[in-house]
Protein backbone atom coordinates (compact mmCIF):
# COMPACT_ATOMS: atom_id res chain seq x y z
CA UNK A 1 0.00 0.00 0.00
CA UNK A 2 1.45 3.45 -0.92
CA UNK A 3 1.10 5.72 1.85
CA UNK A 4 -0.09 9.26 1.66
CA UNK A 5 0.68 12.46 3.46
CA UNK A 6 -1.09 13.74 6.10
CA UNK A 7 -1.84 16.93 4.50
CA UNK A 8 -3.53 14.78 1.19
CA UNK A 9 -5.19 12.44 3.67
CA UNK A 10 -6.89 15.65 5.71
CA UNK A 11 -8.63 16.85 2.27
CA UNK A 12 -9.46 13.75 1.57
CA UNK A 13 -11.08 13.30 4.70
CA UNK A 14 -12.86 16.62 3.98
CA UNK A 15 -14.59 15.17 1.05
CA UNK A 16 -15.28 12.01 3.05
CA UNK A 17 -17.16 14.59 5.64
CA UNK A 18 -18.82 16.80 3.06
CA UNK A 19 -20.13 13.63 1.04
CA UNK A 20 -21.54 11.93 4.51
CA UNK A 21 -23.84 15.87 5.65
CA UNK A 22 -24.73 15.56 2.03
CA UNK A 23 -26.11 12.08 2.54
CA UNK A 24 -27.62 13.17 5.93
CA UNK A 25 -29.36 15.83 4.76
CA UNK A 26 -31.67 13.48 2.87
CA UNK A 27 -33.14 12.75 6.62
CA UNK A 28 -32.48 15.91 8.33
CA UNK A 29 -35.88 17.73 6.96
CA UNK A 30 -37.31 14.89 9.62
CA UNK A 31 -35.25 16.36 12.93
CA UNK A 32 -36.01 19.39 14.68
CA UNK A 33 -34.13 22.56 14.02
CA UNK A 34 -31.01 23.33 15.79
CA UNK A 35 -31.62 26.79 15.18
CA UNK A 36 -35.35 26.41 16.70
CA UNK A 37 -33.65 24.53 19.89
CA UNK A 38 -34.62 25.91 23.10
CA UNK A 39 -31.86 24.40 25.29
CA UNK A 40 -28.48 24.68 22.95
CA UNK A 41 -26.01 22.89 23.20
CA UNK A 42 -28.04 20.35 25.18
CA UNK A 43 -26.96 17.00 23.28
CA UNK A 44 -23.47 18.14 23.22
CA UNK A 45 -23.05 19.04 26.84
CA UNK A 46 -24.90 16.00 28.03
CA UNK A 47 -22.48 14.47 30.06
CA UNK A 48 -24.43 11.14 30.40
CA UNK A 49 -25.00 10.79 26.54
CA UNK A 50 -21.79 12.12 24.19
CA UNK A 51 -19.26 9.19 23.03
CA UNK A 52 -18.04 10.25 20.38
CA UNK A 53 -14.63 8.29 19.40
CA UNK A 54 -12.31 9.70 16.42
CA UNK A 55 -9.43 8.51 14.31
CA UNK A 56 -5.87 9.69 14.82
CA UNK A 57 -6.51 11.68 11.28
CA UNK A 58 -9.43 13.39 12.74
CA UNK A 59 -7.63 14.27 15.66
CA UNK A 60 -5.41 16.11 13.78
CA UNK A 61 -7.89 18.06 11.62
CA UNK A 62 -9.73 18.77 14.66
CA UNK A 63 -6.12 20.35 16.17
CA UNK A 64 -5.70 21.66 13.09
CA UNK A 65 -9.29 23.63 13.38
CA UNK A 66 -7.89 24.80 17.06
CA UNK A 67 -4.90 26.69 16.35
CA UNK A 68 -6.82 28.67 13.77
CA UNK A 69 -9.09 30.25 16.64
CA UNK A 70 -8.05 33.58 18.28
CA UNK A 71 -5.65 32.86 21.26
CA UNK A 72 -7.95 33.57 24.04
CA UNK A 73 -10.38 30.91 22.64
CA UNK A 74 -7.86 28.21 21.97
CA UNK A 75 -6.41 28.71 25.13
CA UNK A 76 -9.71 28.52 26.97
CA UNK A 77 -11.03 25.92 24.95
CA UNK A 78 -7.92 23.51 25.84
CA UNK A 79 -8.41 23.92 29.29
CA UNK A 80 -11.74 22.77 29.15
CA UNK A 81 -10.42 19.69 27.27
CA UNK A 82 -8.00 18.95 29.84
CA UNK A 83 -10.55 19.57 32.29
CA UNK A 84 -12.89 17.43 30.21
CA UNK A 85 -10.12 14.33 30.27
CA UNK A 86 -9.74 14.77 33.80
CA UNK A 87 -13.17 15.54 35.24
CA UNK A 88 -14.10 12.09 33.65
CA UNK A 89 -10.97 10.12 33.91
CA UNK A 90 -11.42 9.80 30.63
CA UNK A 91 -7.32 8.39 30.58
CA UNK A 92 -8.30 5.88 32.88
CA UNK A 93 -11.00 4.50 30.86
CA UNK A 94 -10.74 0.74 29.42
CA UNK A 95 -14.27 0.21 27.36
CA UNK A 96 -14.35 3.43 25.62
CA UNK A 97 -17.69 2.53 24.04
CA UNK A 98 -19.50 3.57 27.51
CA UNK A 99 -17.57 6.18 28.65
CA UNK A 100 -19.81 9.56 28.22
CA UNK A 101 -18.49 13.59 28.73
CA UNK A 102 -19.51 16.71 27.91
CA UNK A 103 -18.17 18.19 24.51
CA UNK A 104 -15.06 20.03 25.12
CA UNK A 105 -15.58 22.04 21.58
CA UNK A 106 -18.85 23.35 22.30
CA UNK A 107 -19.06 26.88 22.99
CA UNK A 108 -21.93 28.46 24.39
CA UNK A 109 -23.12 30.75 22.19
CA UNK A 110 -21.16 30.46 19.53
CA UNK A 111 -21.99 26.22 19.01
CA UNK A 112 -19.92 23.61 17.71
CA UNK A 113 -16.37 25.18 17.29
CA UNK A 114 -15.31 22.77 14.67
CA UNK A 115 -19.00 22.56 12.99
CA UNK A 116 -17.89 23.87 9.72
CA UNK A 117 -14.16 22.35 9.67
CA UNK A 118 -13.63 19.03 11.40
CA UNK A 119 -16.63 18.13 12.96
CA UNK A 120 -16.59 13.89 13.57
CA UNK A 121 -18.81 11.79 11.40
CA UNK A 122 -21.12 10.86 14.93
CA UNK A 123 -21.92 14.62 15.45
CA UNK A 124 -22.83 15.30 11.82
CA UNK A 125 -25.03 12.72 11.74
CA UNK A 126 -26.93 13.57 15.18
CA UNK A 127 -29.83 15.61 14.84
CA UNK A 128 -33.15 15.29 17.40
CA UNK A 129 -35.42 13.13 15.41
CA UNK A 130 -38.58 12.46 16.73
CA UNK A 131 -38.88 9.16 15.95
CA UNK A 132 -36.37 6.55 15.70
CA UNK A 133 -38.01 5.71 12.37
CA UNK A 134 -36.77 9.09 11.07
CA UNK A 135 -33.59 8.21 11.78
CA UNK A 136 -31.08 8.00 9.12
CA UNK A 137 -30.22 4.38 8.66
CA UNK A 138 -26.72 3.08 10.68
CA UNK A 139 -25.11 1.96 7.84
CA UNK A 140 -24.34 5.58 6.50
CA UNK A 141 -22.39 6.27 9.40
CA UNK A 142 -20.86 2.93 8.88
CA UNK A 143 -19.60 3.12 5.54
CA UNK A 144 -18.28 6.50 6.34
CA UNK A 145 -16.41 5.38 9.06
CA UNK A 146 -15.13 2.51 7.21
CA UNK A 147 -13.57 4.97 4.75
CA UNK A 148 -12.15 7.46 7.74
CA UNK A 149 -10.73 4.26 8.86
CA UNK A 150 -8.98 3.12 5.26
CA UNK A 151 -7.71 6.42 4.99
CA UNK A 152 -5.81 6.28 8.38
CA UNK A 153 -4.29 3.04 7.48
CA UNK A 154 -3.06 5.13 3.69
CA UNK A 155 -1.81 7.81 6.36
CA UNK A 156 0.01 5.73 9.08
CA UNK A 157 0.23 2.39 7.68
CA UNK A 158 -1.28 0.70 10.25
CA UNK A 159 -5.16 0.34 11.93
CA UNK A 160 -5.42 1.99 15.08
CA UNK A 161 -8.40 2.23 17.55
CA UNK A 162 -10.91 4.87 17.73
CA UNK A 163 -10.02 7.24 20.51
CA UNK A 164 -12.17 9.27 23.02
CA UNK A 165 -12.61 12.50 21.56
CA UNK A 166 -11.03 14.85 24.42
CA UNK A 167 -8.32 12.21 24.62
CA UNK A 168 -7.62 11.92 20.96
CA UNK A 169 -7.26 16.03 20.68
CA UNK A 170 -5.56 16.76 24.18
CA UNK A 171 -1.97 15.31 23.51
CA UNK A 172 -2.72 12.36 26.20
CA UNK A 173 -3.38 9.66 23.80
CA UNK A 174 -1.34 7.56 22.41
CA UNK A 175 -2.55 8.00 18.82
CA UNK A 176 0.72 9.02 17.14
Amino acid sequence: MKLISETIAINILDQIRHEFRDEIAEFEHRAASCDTCTTPGACCLDAHFVNVRISRLEAKAIRNALSELPNELREKVEKRIGETVSTYKLDEVIDTSTATYACPLFEKGVGCLVHTTAKPLPCIAHACYSSPNDLPPDELLDAAETKVERLNERTYARSQPLVLLPVAISGRSSMR
